[in-house]
């Protein structure tokens, strides 16, 4: 555990990523997209990829997104909730079987499970990590795209599970398409670091799984923040409401 810790600070100094505040106001039209917060990756027990005992960052993460989606639907704001959904005979190297498509891992956590019925929520099952190419539709559509536009949204706030998976992959898609003006009117790309979690897998664990890599959650958590400001999103650590 020192050496595990040693090895956080000496990155936090040597690749700080630096964290403002958020206040969300009416002033700038900004959605929130959910990446994944399901029982596969966030309900112990829920199966292959899901944490095998409780976690505190993954449900602090699981609380903080399930408070700000319900602050966001209250306010009739533009909610978009990607769900990790696989098919049985599509398998996704190197990862094992998870969240396949009609069975509960595929589900939004217990704690949103009521987005499946809000109106004012968007729900896209993704079949890749990454839900900007998972929003792709065979027409050639994108209806992440159609949702930023649809919205006229300017920025997004988000949050999820991994930090440095499918959170990373996804913002780094989007920063790619934004700058490419096809994502007008979109301006910024905002990840709430207390709402996005990733999982633990410690080197003494992952030597006795074949092919396995060694995953220390706080630190690839901080690497997949560092990552994400790299590319150009802006990292928050506290978010609140200008009318709260």
């Amino acid at each position: 555990m020192g050496s595990n810790s040693n090895t956080i600070d000496f990155l936090k100094k040597d690749l700080p990523v630096e964290q403002g505040s958020l206040v969300l106001s009416q002033d700038v039209k900004t959605g929130l997209v959910l990446v994944d917060v399901v029982n596969g990756f966030c309900t112990v027990g829920a199966g292959n990829l899901a944490p095998v005992q409780p976690n505190k960052q993954i449900s602090d993460m699981v609380e903080e997104s399930a408070r700000l989606a319900r602050l966001f639907c209250d306010k009739n704001w533009p909610v978009f909730a990607f769900l990790d959904t696989h098919h049985p005979d599509i398998p996704e190297p190197p990862y094992p079987p998870h969240c396949i498509a009609g069975t509960d891992e595929a589900k939004l956590v217990p704690e949103l499970k009521w987005l499946e019925n809000e109106p004012n929520a968007t729900l896209r099952c993704k079949d890749c990590i990454d839900g900007f190419l998972g929003s792709i539709d065979k027409d050639g559509s994108n209806m992440f795209v159609d949702w930023i536009k649809n919205n006229q949204i300017k920025a997004i706030l988000v949050v999820g599970i991994c930090t440095d998976i499918c959170v990373l992959d996804f913002v780094c898609s989007t920063l790619s398409a934004r700058n490419r003006r096809f994502l007008t009117p979109l301006e910024d790309v905002i990840v709430y670091s207390r709402a996005c979690a990733t999982y633990d897998l410690p080197v003494h664990v992952a030597k006795n799984i074949d092919g396995a890599l060694a995953h220390p959650q706080d630190l690839m958590h901080h690497i997949g923040l560092y990552m994400a400001k790299g590319r150009g999103a802006r990292i928050v650590s506290e978010v609140s409401f200008a009318d709260i």
